[in-house]
């Protein structure tokens, strides 16, 4: 199969990856921090060099302050409902996956606190002096997708975490599409929270990812129980990370980001950008002036992550998804992609759009057979 449908999840992952992950279950496969023999001591350890690896991958500087999730989802509950109290208000956009979106509706419905949403330009992108001019006394949180996950549109994260920072309100960045893929240092953006996870552009497995928490704030825990830290105390620590890191951890999956990240290192960040910016660039010309075809948001690839939403004319997004799982054996994203506001202020809402996304791994042969394949099934409603 040809697999283009990395902006859900990356695939394949680096062969190191499965190869620290079978390792890792083979020789300290034991619960980390919960006892005192060899196996769980090496296991914790596994664990802060992870840690530092991704604070390394951010520019943070404290990896005390970097907490290890099961997801992006997890990492922005965990960042918006451990910050905002009640009257608060909150600053987003409509181009959020549903994780931001609906914290914050659940929040706002139970009346704990309002919601701004700001709305973006034709091309996608967030207009910073918008974010500003919503900015009321009551606003303790921003929440923005570096690149929203419908359009890849990089948004001008460092003007916005200036506002933010001008205002006294923490900035929190969804770096779901981007970590990995974009050179991103919280301190330079002016980030106090960094949500990302870790299956996408990290190259690691499901069930990881983090939050950095920045020294400007204080989370109350969403989750309490064993850390292994402080174990004869009713009350959960106050000390980052195990204020946040209840319960037993992902220690296999753990040890695959790792290998993820370094392997990105290894390759440099800015290197599979521009892989996957050629790649990207390759579908934007093939189909930009096809009147066959609809692409939406900025075409320009330096504004953008590899992700392509278009629709094809005569054909709804799920239509064109099947055609390419089944008769080219081609995998593709149709659909709403869990950010409805998004297609709403698209145009493209019920049915969504097809979205392509290439990785670190694809080819352009790959490219090349996708527009065969696109061009092939276009011309039957002709």
């Amino acid at each position: 199969m040809i697999y283009l449908d990395n902006a859900a999840t990356t695939f394949p992952k680096p062969e190191n990856v499965y190869k620290a992950m079978d390792t890792f279950h083979r020789t300290l496969g034991a619960n980390p921090g919960r006892s005192g023999h060899r196996m769980a001591v090496a296991a914790e350890k596994e664990i802060e060099d992870t840690r530092s690896i991704v604070a390394k991958l951010f520019g943070i500087k404290d990896s005390r302050r970097l907490v290890l999730t099961f997801n992006a989802t997890d990492a922005i509950n965990m960042g918006i409902k451990g910050l905002l109290k009640p009257g608060d208000h909150a600053i987003t956009t409509f181009l959020e996956h549903n994780a931001v979106s609906r914290a914050l509706n659940g929040l706002e419905k139970r009346k704990m606190i309002t919601v701004t949403k700001v709305r973006n330009s034709q091309e996608g992108f967030i207009d910073p002096d918008d974010i500003k001019n919503a900015i009321t006394s009551k606003t303790r949180l921003i929440v923005v997708a570096h690149a929203p996950n419908v359009l890849g549109t990089i948004q001008p994260i460092q003007e916005i975490g200036r506002i933010a920072r001008e205002k006294e309100c923490i900035f929190m960045v969804d770096a779901a599409q981007t970590a990995g893929v974009c050179e991103i240092d919280v301190n330079e953006y002016f980030i106090d929270m960094l949500a990302f996870t870790g299956h996408k552009g990290p190259l690691g497995p499901t069930g990881t990812g983090g939050l950095y928490v920045g020294e400007r704030l204080t989370l109350d825990p969403w989750r309490e129980g064993g850390t292994g830290f402080e174990p004869a105390s009713l009350s959960q620590p106050e000390e980052l990370p195990f204020k946040l890191e209840s319960g037993t951890p992902n220690t296999v999956g753990i040890a695959g980001l790792r290998a993820g990240i370094g392997y990105i290192l290894s390759k440099g960040v800015s290197t599979i950008r521009t892989h996957e910016q050629n790649l990207t660039n390759k579908l934007i010309h093939a189909f930009r002036h096809d009147q066959r075809f609809v692409l939406y948001g900025t075409t320009d690839i330096i504004k953008k992550v590899g992700i392509i939403s278009m629709i094809v004319k005569g054909f709804k997004p799920a239509e064109i998804g099947a055609i390419l799982d089944q008769s080219f054996d081609i995998a593709v994203r149709p659909g709403l992609h869990c950010a409805p506001f998004a297609h709403q202020i698209m145009g493209t809402f019920p049915d969504g759009t097809v979205r392509i996304s290439p990785g670190c791994f694809n080819t352009e042969n790959d490219i090349d057979q996708l527009i065969t394949a696109l061009d092939t099934i276009a011309n039957e409603k002709i």
